[in-house]
């Protein structure tokens, strides 16, 4: 399934309906973990820029998510 073009305000946002909690956020990028996981989401918010199809794809691979479950929460 093609990947949607979405900013990382809307990712940031999708996360954490989806169960995750930011833990901090460091410049213009913040930090999820599920709170059953230990494993570490990386999401970069730089204003309403659309994320690369490879970041948005790499952040995809560290949540354990796929572009259809994604395309549901948004």
């Amino acid at each position: 399934m093609k990947l949607p073009v979405v900013s990382g305000k809307r990712v940031l946002a999708a996360l954490l309906r989806a169960g995750f909690r930011e833990t901090h956020a460091r410049g213009s990028h913040h930090y999820l973990r599920r709170v059953e996981s230990t494993q570490l989401v990386c999401v970069p918010i730089h204003g309403n820029k659309d994320l690369p199809s490879g970041t948005l794809r790499s952040i995809l691979k560290q949540a354990e998510l796929t572009a259809e479950q994604l395309i549901e929460i948004l």
